[in-house]
């Protein structure tokens, strides 16, 4: 009795795979295909990330973001050959896309800020308005850059603080780089009295700078007066320097105008007060205080003390 339940069931299966196999070798040949875009695709998915992670290391790209970009490339790949591989066996994919359309939308919704931060990023690295080393002031943040990461870039200040700066708010705002080249001008303002001679204190101030060898005399030296102020006649020194020397040539040639201004008897004034006192008269012996005090600000330089 098993034998010929057995027999029957064979001979089922022998007459649906007769009547079927117009339908099978469909189905077999969409997932042979489906086999095949799926190896291709990963193939495909290799070569294309490597090429992109080969071609931005030839440009000098950061290694955390050609990294980055040619795992998404890959994913991306991979995610389209899926998709094309479902297609091919009869999964409707349309539903499959909206799906992950959706998603993405949530995510890049959730993430808009780290994604701003990030997009920052990758252009910062591709430009390359400042590099690792360079002093720059990125909207009022001035340092060192240590290190510029996907989401953020670090500085290390003077007084050795470490500051981490969004990428997001470095494009945004004005970026100031005073490393990528490799000489600086330097401006100094020097006020003096108004009654110093003009020419000497151009003399003065000129013969400082021409003294000074890692002044670079060729570009040239500008010593003028530049403004009449309220109390004060501005002198502006400019001159040129090689950016390892334009700090410490800043403090040596404004503490040698101080001493030369001395030297030669020119003043440079400071805001200082006068103070007068008026007492009047008063019948009354012991009423002898002060009854009004004026104070007022002198803008000529000097303290002078009266009383009446």
């Amino acid at each position: 009795m098993d034998d010929l339940n057995v027999v029957d069931t064979l001979n089922n299966a022998g007459s649906w795979l007769v009547r079927n196999q117009g339908l099978l070798i469909h189905y077999a040949v969409n997932i042979i295909a489906a086999v095949f875009i799926l190896t291709l695709g990963f193939m495909a998915a290799r070569f294309i990330s490597s090429a992109i992670r080969k071609l931005m290391h030839a440009r000098g790209i950061d290694d955390t973001v050609s990294d980055f970009l040619s795992a998404i490339v890959r994913y991306g790949v991979i995610a389209f050959t899926i998709i094309a591989a479902l297609g091919r066996i009869g999964v409707q994919t349309a539903s499959v896309i909206a799906v992950l359309g959706a998603a993405g939308l949530a995510v890049g919704l959730a993430l808009q800020g780290s994604l701003s931060n990030f997009a920052a990023g990758v252009l910062l690295v591709i430009f390359r308005p400042f590099r690792a080393g360079e002093y720059v002031d990125l909207g009022g943040v001035a340092g060192t850059v240590t290190e510029v990461q996907i989401f953020h870039t670090t500085l290390r200040t003077p007084d050795d603080k470490v500051v981490v700066v969004p990428n997001g708010k470095i494009i945004a705002g004005n970026i100031i780089n005073t490393s990528r080249e490799p000489n600086r001008r330097t401006e100094i303002i020097v006020g003096v009295s108004y009654d110093a001679d003009i020419d000497t204190v151009k003399k003065v101030l000129g013969d400082i700078v021409a003294a000074d060898k890692r002044v670079m005399h060729e570009k040239g030296v500008v010593v003028r007066l530049n403004e009449m102020g309220a109390s004060t006649l501005n002198f502006v020194v400019r001159f040129w320097t090689t950016n390892g020397d334009a700090q410490e040539t800043f403090w040596d040639t404004l503490e040698s105008f101080k001493r030369a201004l001395d030297k030669h008897n020119i003043g440079i004034p400071f805001p200082q007060m006068d103070v007068h006192l008026y007492r009047a008269d008063n019948d009354d012996s012991s009423d002898a205080a002060p009854r009004n005090l004026d104070l007022k600000k002198a803008t000529n330089g000097q303290a002078n003390g009266h009383a009446s």
